[in-house]
């Protein structure tokens, strides 16, 4: 199973391809998408639209797995970020393609075991449950690969549940 791990942002946006192959985790592939910061808001967007149409198309994913909007005390950012959401979202249902999300704290729980994990504490696991040489950066892209790796935890433990229920 391919998941394709979403870190949303209007200015950066982390993606992080995993594959799953039992308990096997593996990074296929994993960037970042950057906007221009002179661009007005739907030229950025449409970069980010175009961009993700793109990987998606390229990589197959059988998931996409996002992170949830986080509000904190920056409305303008939460906004920004709520925009690039409603993309990611769009892009992942014109493809078809199931979509889970996490929060944050679900993340780094997930990936650590503590849900108020420092940004460092979520890199260097993600290089360590993937046998990277380095942490992925920016920070974005060692999140989008948290939030894949999550869903392979959490995402295909709930799915086998439903499925025993049925």
């Amino acid at each position: 199973m391919l998941i394709l791990g979403i870190d949303p942002g209007t200015g950066t946006t982390g993606y992080g391809i995993v594959e799953v192959q039992g308990s096997n985790l593996q990074a296929v592939d994993y960037g970042a998408i950057r906007t221009k910061t002179t661009d007005e808001m739907p030229t950025r967007l449409c970069t980010l639209h175009d961009a993700l149409k793109e990987l998606i198309e390229a990589s197959k994913p059988d998931v996409i797995a996002v992170e949830q909007l986080f509000f904190n005390t920056n409305v303008t950012s939460a906004i920004a970020v709520g925009q690039a959401r409603g993309v990611i979202l769009l892009t992942a249902a014109q493809a078809k393609i199931p979509l889970a999300e996490y929060t944050p704290l679900q993340v780094k729980q997930t990936i650590t075991g503590h849900g108020r994990a420092t940004k460092q504490q979520v890199g260097f696991m993600v290089k360590a449950l993937l046998s990277l040489k380095t942490v992925p950066r920016p920070d974005d892209v060692a999140d989008a690969l948290a939030i894949a790796i999550c869903h392979a935890h959490m995402g295909l433990t709930y799915d086998r549940l439903v499925k025993s229920i049925r």
